[in-house]
């Protein structure tokens, strides 16, 4: 894999997370920032086809939309509750 070089700007705590994982799992610093540029870009990443491959489940829900509002509210409403943590420089719960 052919790789570019970028830059990017860090919180200090979050690097210092970092370092620290690095260390203790006998990795690079770099290692541990493209695993997570990688999760990072899969996560966003939008599919032109279906994933035909996936299983489809009975969830028992009559809707099963209507629970993947609320789970998306859900995560919607803990990254607002990290931002505001992030803005108050304090440490989110």
């Amino acid at each position: 894999m052919a790789l570019k070089r970028t830059m990017v700007y860090a919180d200090p705590d979050d690097l210092a997370t970092i370092k620290e994982a690095a260390r203790r799992e006998g990795v690079s610093e770099a290692e541990i920032i493209r695993e997570a540029i990688h999760l990072a870009a899969l996560a966003k990443r939008r599919w032109n086809e279906p994933l035909t491959w996936v299983q489809q489940f009975d969830s028992g829900e009559s809707d099963p939309l209507a629970t993947a509002d609320a789970a998306a509210e859900v995560w919607d409403d803990r990254a607002r509750a990290y931002e505001d943590t992030k803005k108050r420089g304090g440490s989110a719960a």
